[in-house]
């Protein structure tokens, strides 16, 4: 009997420290490098310029975050895209914004609400920007998903490429990467 508690005991401890290293090997997105100005940061229109491929964009080009305050103060998001072409039917979220980590103000969550009553939260890392507040990387805790912004809706190929050293320096797989088109040549 003891020793079939012992082989037991043995089985148990194990599994627990296999489920542990599984645990361990999760992808964690890095701690934000630097601390984020809200005035500069979270005001007007941001441009993504690349992210990982994901349902929620299939067909979705010419993105856009704008940031702004409602009446009352309460910061707001409004995510938006064009569906196939950048002058096809917008589709758009906005929902209010909570800082996670007020005073470094790099982790935020977004309470969306889609199709009008859907409750939809997003927690998102803003893991570095530019000195400049001309760029920024952005991902989820988990690091499954990464999206590249500028201020520029044309930022230059050195840019770009730029931004996705940077993503790859975080330790992001880049070759994830999709770059949707932002405007057509007439566009601002």
């Amino acid at each position: 009997m003891k020793q079939y508690l012992r082989c037991g005991l043995a089985a148990l401890g194990i599994m627990a420290l296999s489920g542990c290293s599984l645990m361990e090997s999760k992808p964690v997105a890095p701690e934000p490098a630097k601390a984020i100005d809200i005035a500069r940061f979270y005001t007007g229109r941001w441009y993504e310029i690349g992210r990982t491929p994901m349902k929620l964009t299939d067909r979705c080009v010419a993105g856009t975050t704008d940031y702004s305050r409602w009446a009352d103060g309460q910061l707001i998001d409004r995510d938006a895209c064009h569906m196939t072409t950048p002058e096809g039917a917008e589709k758009m979220y906005k929902g209010p914004v909570t800082i996670l980590d007020p005073g470094r103000n790099t982790k935020v969550s977004v309470h969306y609400t889609v199709w009008g009553f859907f409750p939809v939260w997003r927690t998102y890392w803003m893991l570095d920007h530019g000195d400049d507040y001309g760029w920024f990387v952005v991902s989820d805790p988990a690091f499954e998903n990464i999206s590249l912004f500028t201020r520029a809706a044309r930022p230059s190929a050195d840019i770009i490429q730029m931004l996705v050293q940077r993503a790859q320096a975080l330790g992001y797989d880049t070759s994830k990467l999709e770059f949707p088109t932002q405007y057509s040549p007439g566009l601002q």
